[in-house]
This record gives structure tokens, C-alpha cells and sequence, in this order.
């Protein structure tokens, strides 16, 4: 039975992986079109094509997404959204889950190389080279750059994906350094069922299901300075990390 539980991923994930670049095709001239309005105007119209991308790809995938709030979230408001990253559709997932508020997302340089789905990525996305400290520098003014422009930015802290089976892995200072040099608020959200929906072990392992992203409450900035990027941090994953553990996810402590 689990032979065939595998194979039939196997299969389900092949017809996943068709229909992604069958509507990436689809869309691919429309954000070449998008691309000559500007980093600002421009980017603003391909998120939302990219909205619309993935409501039609997570739909045939049979992933039925639901954003669940602890508190009320401000629309009108802008922050430092951090996430939990834990899946190969912790992307598609962020598009579903933040939707009235323009934003920019913090992803991989490397990304920018896929064909097609990079030249989207490069117009959409603040590209980051890790290990490269002058590229982080350049990184970190042009998301401060956004920020004054009013719209919010889009950090996965843990940086890369959290193979560990705790709730979460250290998180870099980046986003509460960018926070507290804007004085912009932290607003925590977390992905429960991504892990169960594509296994980060392998991109063959897609299976149709329910997601929720937990809207957490925000945390405020006013009247820190640097010498708070630490408290901030383990303040925002310590939240991340007792809400994690309080909803269940299915990785925490589970055998490698």
C-alpha cells in the first residue's frame, strides 16, 4: 500500500509540475508586458498577476487555502511580514495568504535562474546572495527603498528550509534590523500544512489537500534601536514557535 501511495504521488505531482508550466507559459507575455511599467507600478501589476496564477494552479492541484486570524489584521497598514519556511510552496502559499496589501518578497538569487519563472521572479522578488555579504548590504537598502515607497516586505527568516523538526530554525537579523530601521511593525504568520502538501525531501511528493496560513499578532518597533534586533528576534520566534507547537505541526519531532 505505501508502493502505491508513492506512485500515485509520483503521478499526481508529474500532472502538478505540467500544469504549473502550462499556466506559467500562459502568463510568461503578459509579465513581459508588466515589466516595462516600472519596479514600483510594474511590480505592484505582476504580484497581482501572480495572484492570479496561483489561485488557478493551486485550484487544479486540489489545494484548498484558508487564512485564519488570532487577531484582526490591518489591511492599510505596512510590515515586515516574517514566515515560517518549510515547503516548495511556501511561494504560491504567500500569494494566497497576503492578498490586499502590495508587497515585495526577500528570495533566492539563485531562483532568478530558472527559466521563464526566473525572469518573473527577477521583476517580482528583492534577490539575496547569502553568503555574499556585499549583496546582502545591497539587498537590505533596496527593501528599505520599498518600504518608503508604503508598501510592505516579505522575510523568511529562517533563510532556507527548516530540515530540523523543531517548529522552526535560528532565524537571521535581517528582517527586525529592516524593522526597527524603518519602524516598521513585525507581523508573524505561519504555514501549518505546507510540509504535508509538498515535502521539501523531494518535489515529487505533491498531494492535494487543505493549507492554512495563522495570522499571529503583530509586533510593534516604536522607540527600538539596534540594540534590540536580539530581544525582537527571539521575541517573534518564540511567538512563531509556541503557536507552531500549539496547532500541531505535523514535522515538529518527527524522525528524520
Amino acid at each position: 500500500m505505501k508502493y502505491l501511495s508513492t506512485i500515485l504521488k509520483a503521478v499526481f505531482s508529474v500532472y502538478g509540475f505540467i500544469v504549473f508550466i502550462v499556466f506559467m507559459f500562459i502568463v510568461f507575455p503578459i509579465a513581459i508586458i508588466l515589466s516595462f511599467f516600472g519596479r514600483i507600478r510594474g511590480g505592484n501589476m505582476m504580484y497581482s498577476l501572480c495572484r492570479t496564477w496561483s489561485d488557478i494552479v493551486l485550484a487544479l492541484w486540489g489545494i484548498l487555502h484558508k487564512n485564519q486570524y488570532e487577531v484582526p489584521h490591518d489591511t492599510n497598514k505596512q510590515y515586515v511580514f516574517i514566515i515560517n519556511h518549510i515547503s516548495y510552496l511556501d511561494i504560491p502559499l504567500l500569494l494566497k495568504t497576503i492578498r490586499k496589501q502590495h508587497i515585495r518578497v526577500l528570495g533566492k538569487a539563485e531562483m532568478a535562474k530558472v527559466p521563464v519563472f526566473g525572469f518573473m521572479y527577477r521583476k517580482a522578488a528583492v534577490m539575496v546572495e547569502r553568503d555574499n555579504v556585499a549583496n546582502r548590504a545591497k539587498s537590505v537598502i533596496q527593501l528599505k527603498a520599498i518600504i518608503k515607497r508604503g508598501i510592505s516586505i516579505v522575510i523568511f527568516p529562517e533563510g532556507t528550509f527548516n530540515l530540523t523538526h523543531q517548529p522552526l530554525k535560528p532565524f537571521y537579523d535581517g528582517a527586525f534590523k529592516i524593522a526597527i530601521e524603518t519602524q516598521t511593525p513585525i507581523k508573524p504568520i505561519i504555514f501549518l500544512d505546507a510540509y504535508d502538501l509538498l515535502n521539501y525531501k523531494s518535489i515529487l511528493s505533491l498531494t492535494p489537500g487543505r493549507s492554512r496560513a495563522i495570522y499571529l499578532n503583530e509586533i510593534p518597533v516604536e522607540g527600538l534601536t539596534m540594540k534590540d534586533v536580539a530581544w525582537l528576534k527571539e521575541k517573534a520566534f518564540k511567538q512563531m514557535e509556541e503557536k507552531l507547537i500549539e496547532y500541531k505541526a505535523s514535522w515538529i519531532n518527527k524522525a528524520p
